[in-house]
């Protein structure tokens, strides 16, 4: 049985996130759909960081809580892998 050119695979439906602050490595396991707010909170809890202090990069491009890896990566639908790198924001008083 041959399989139709135009079929395309079916995107994964969890990514595994890897981020990274160049100090410690978090890596999490997440549906595609899941809004990143849940993960960015739980790295800033895993790292002592306030969420408001933190903020996440993809690609060099700010990544919202909102966002979700599909609405971040969508030119690459079949993505399995994605890092994120999280800056600490500086404060003045």
């Amino acid at each position: 049985m041959a399989e139709n050119a135009g079929d395309a695979p079916a995107p994964v439906e969890h990514l595994n996130i890897k981020v990274t602050d160049n100090n410690n490595e978090v890596f999490f396991k997440i549906k595609r759909t899941t809004q990143l707010k849940k993960l960015m909170d739980a790295f800033c809890e895993r790292q002592g960081k306030q969420p408001s202090t933190v903020r996440f990069l993809f690609d060099g491009t700010r990544v919202r809580p909102e966002d979700t890896p599909d609405t971040v990566s969508s030119e690459t639908p079949l993505l399995r892998h994605m890092s994120m790198n999280p800056e600490t924001l500086a404060r003045g008083y």
